[in-house]
């Protein structure tokens, strides 16, 4: 069972752009240390959009690693192209992560009938389960109700994060919460309202900067401490609102360097913030205590 604060990773660089592995292994142990019940590892957050399939290996082959089963692993494996999902998945598959995140097929954005293929295909071919990521503010389109109903009923499709932001929509697929087919909240600032209607926990940008409060968070109304819950919330959220101040993952990067966590910069076309929006996530920051 996937549930609790599984955080979507970072990716730390080194100055001329490479991968900075013992940054990697420094946040992964962090994050244990820290209560993060789960590890995504290439997800948005973690830029596996500007990097190579050799280095999305090896960064999943290294936290597999560094890991060692002490929390689940959970690794982006989607494309826009099934036949590289496929091929991506089968072989974070065969390293042994814990589930594989896969996303709706961007830029070519298919008629429903091709995004149920686009997932099927995969979750025929692997032996892990299969999360959906449902996120069409990044994607530019999204798995309609029916498609996710479908979806749910595959013996390894296990759950959706759900990134659009709609609770509308996530009114409408709660009814398909069960123990085999689990909903997470993709957003920051409705962990509360999603784990209201069922959700199992949160897939988080904040638990980057926060990992023991978002995961208190979620525990509080696992406990039905909603109250406590809600005020950890309310507490954070005008952080949560100032990390996407700018596209993700710019203002959380700019906020572990700014706790000296070190985490480097980007890769082109991400770039800098600008400075009023900086300051913004500073001054956020520091009514919670991070700076």
């Amino acid at each position: 069972m996937l549930q609790g604060s599984i955080v979507a990773l970072v990716t730390p660089f080194h100055e001329d752009g490479s991968i900075n592995f013992e940054k990697l292994e420094e946040l992964l142990e962090w994050h244990i240390a820290n209560g993060t019940d789960g590890i995504l590892v290439l997800g948005t957050t973690g830029e596996s959009t500007t990097m190579s399939h050799e280095e999305d290996d090896s960064v999943v082959y290294f936290t597999m690693k560094v890991v060692n089963h002490r929390v689940p692993v959970i690794a982006g494996s989607g494309s826009n192209d099934t036949q590289t999902q496929i091929d991506k998945s089968r072989k974070y598959d065969h390293m042994g992560v814990d589930a594989l995140l896969c996303i709706t097929p961007y830029y070519n954005k298919a008629n429903q009938q091709g995004m149920i293929y686009h997932f099927t295909k995969v979750a025929d071919q692997v032996s892990c389960p299969v999360i959906l990521y449902n996120v069409p503010g990044r994607t530019g389109c999204g798995l309609s109700v029916k498609a996710v109903e479908q979806l749910s009923e595959h013996p390894r499709i296990c759950g959706i994060k759900e990134a659009s932001g709609d609770i509308s929509y996530a009114v409408n697929i709660s009814h398909l919460i069960r123990d085999d087919f689990v909903m997470f909240s993709g957003n920051d600032d409705i962990i509360v309202p999603m784990m209201s209607l069922g959700a199992s926990g949160v897939i988080s940008v904040l638990a980057n900067t926060n990992p023991r409060e978002t995961h208190e968070m979620v525990s509080l109304f696992q406990q039905g401490d909603i109250k406590g819950s809600l005020a950890l919330q309310q507490k954070y959220l005008d952080l949560i609102h100032s990390l996407f101040c700018e596209v993700n993952p710019i203002p959380v990067k700019e906020a572990l360097n700014a706790m000296g966590m070190g985490v480097g910069g980007y890769r082109l076309p991400l770039y800098p913030m600008e400075e009023a929006n900086r300051q913004r996530l500073y001054n956020s920051m520091r009514k919670v205590g991070l700076l």
